[in-house]
């Protein structure tokens, strides 16, 4: 019993003894490389290293060197979407709209979108999008807005720096679920298995592509910026005459249209007139020709039929004679 106890011992010593010297190595090796790492600083300070000792000796009584100051960490770059909409009135906006493409070029920029139409006949308005590198944002709006007379100005700027490290984060996930679902397809070897990790992958590689939409959309936002100009003409006004009073011509014109009037609203009523005058004539026919002829056979029925004679009256018997009544 004690013969193979006395070697695990053994062993475990001889373990332990090259791991402390290995340890000693290292230790050794990483004092050697600060060592040299600072040399060249000595070197390179020269007079003014010693003349920072002194000082610091004289400050603190010792003359140990001044640490130097831990580096910041650098920050994230920040992502800003930016917009802005103008309203700028001109004298002639074909003008202030090759001034506007001129700016927008010589910013690296382009235009998106342009309408331009004619109103009244009598000028001309234009809305143009403008999309400018965030470099040249500020730039161009000035350039802008110097084309006329501003009438509105409306500037937007939004931090979407978390969204943005947010989406890559979320592709990084994402592909890396992407990669071990193919990696257990390679390894499935029943069909079912295959048919399920298939769907799977479909699916992951469908939200994969959504982000990568995203995060496209999100760097064309935050590489350019949106400007939305909107040109427009000052109104011209037509030369004001002298008021003169009417003449000949005018007094005629005023008369034949005064009589075209009276005779177009006569044929309106006329018009309007004409189904009763029509209904009154059809009355009047049939009163005519049907009503009348019966009711004039009628009459002369009864002036051709004789008279009955008149009944006798029978005279008094006795009449008393009042002519010579005497009192």
């Amino acid at each position: 019993m004690r013969g193979p106890g006395i070697a695990a011992a053994a062993a475990l010593a001889a373990v332990l003894a090259l791991a402390g010297c290995g340890a000693s190595d290292d230790t050794g090796g990483d004092a050697k490389r600060d060592l040299s790492a600072a040399a060249p600083e000595r070197a390179g300070q020269g007079a003014g290293a010693d003349e920072g000792y002194a000082s610091s000796g004289e400050r603190g009584g010792k003359g140990a060197p001044a640490t130097s100051a831990p580096k910041k960490p650098a920050l994230p770059q920040q992502h800003m979407i930016r917009t802005a909409e103008l309203s700028v009135e001109v004298d002639n906006a074909a003008k202030a709209l090759a001034r506007a493409r001129t700016a927008t070029e010589n910013a690296g920029g382009h235009v998106a979108s342009e309408t331009t139409e004619r109103v009244d006949g009598t000028h001309v308005t234009s809305r143009v999008v403008l999309r400018v590198p965030q470099a040249g944002y500020d730039s161009v709006l000035k350039e802008l807005a110097g084309t006329g007379t501003l009438l509105s100005r409306k500037a937007d700027a939004k931090d979407v720096t978390e969204q943005v490290v947010d989406v890559q984060s979320r592709i990084a996930t994402q592909r890396a679920s992407v990669e071990r679902v193919r990696k257990l397809m390679d390894q499935a070897t029943q069909l079912s298995d295959v048919v399920t990790l298939e769907s799977e992958l479909s699916r992951r590689q469908a939200d994969l592509e959504s982000l990568l939409a995203q995060q496209a959309s999100l760097k064309d936002r935050t590489t350019l910026a949106t400007i939305t100009l909107e040109l427009s003409e000052r109104g011209k006004t037509a030369p004001e005459t002298e008021d003169e009073g009417p003449g000949f011509l005018d007094a005629l014109s005023g008369g034949w249209n005064a009589l075209v009037t009276v005779v177009t609203w006569i044929g309106i009523a006329l018009a309007a007139l004409a189904p009763w005058a029509a209904a009154l004539l059809v009355l009047f026919a049939v009163w005519r020709w049907l009503v009348r002829p019966r009711l004039t056979r009628r009459r002369t029925a009864a002036d051709s039929a004789p008279a009955p004679a008149p009944a006798a009256v029978p005279a008094p018997a006795h009449a008393p004679d009042l002519t010579h009544k005497e009192d």
